[in-house]
């Protein structure tokens, strides 16, 4: 189990607050998408300056945890597990940036008889995270339960994956969607689709460490 020292438990509610500062990010970009598929651009560009402002936030936060285990909480074995969870926490904000600022900027013709399914695919990269969520906050109660959660991310990817490669059949056989609107919008749901992919990368360290700590 963890040692819930000063310093320790500083870290941890930076965690906390990081972990918390990226799913807005997430919610203000689910945000975005539902103001641009309904043809509100000024509302989209509105949210996209959220979007930009909780990853620098995000970041701010990655490099206070970075400063505190370099300052001497935990062990030196186990620093640089928590400062790789944090990098790794930080992309996933830097993903729905880089699919917000790629939207924004390429304005692409809103396919709108493709909304529900491009906003399943924004749900679906969502829900990996709220699940990585919750097993980064089990690693420090129960390891097993982070394991079992940090598993359950991997299936929430695959599912992720599932619904990106669906959506993206559907744009490339719309008779629609310009040819430049197709390439601008497969960029956009790859990128999408690497929110759940950070998620899962992130949910691979948690796994590492919860087998660590349950020895």
């Amino acid at each position: 189990m963890p040692i819930f020292g000063g310093k320790e438990s500083s870290v941890f509610e930076t965690i906390g607050r990081h972990l918390e500062v990226v799913r807005e990010s997430l919610v203000a970009f689910r945000e975005l998408m539902n103001a641009y598929l309904d043809g509100d651009f000024e509302r989209a560009r509105a949210f996209e300056r959220e979007v930009d402002q909780l990853e620098s936030k995000a970041d701010t936060l990655r490099r206070s945890i970075e400063t505190m285990l370099y300052e001497g909480a935990f062990l030196p074995a186990n620093r640089g597990d928590y400062v790789r969870l944090s990098e790794l926490i930080d992309q996933v904000a830097d993903a729905a940036e880089s699919a917000a600022h790629t939207l924004i900027l390429a304005k692409p013709k809103a396919p709108m008889e493709l909304k529900g399914e491009i906003m399943e695919l924004v749900e679906s990269a969502i829900e990996s995270y709220a699940i990585l969520e919750d097993a980064v906050n089990a690693l420090n109660s129960d390891v097993d339960r982070a394991i079992e959660l940090a598993k359950a991310v991997e299936d929430a990817e695959e599912k992720a994956d599932e619904v990106e490669y669906d959506v993206k059949g559907k744009v490339f056989e719309s008779e629609t969607v310009t040819t430049y609107a197709k390439l601008i919008w497969n960029q956009i749901l790859t990128k999408i689709g690497d929110i759940a992919d950070r998620a899962e990368d992130a949910s691979d360290q948690v796994m590492l460490m919860a087998i660590k700590r349950r020895g």
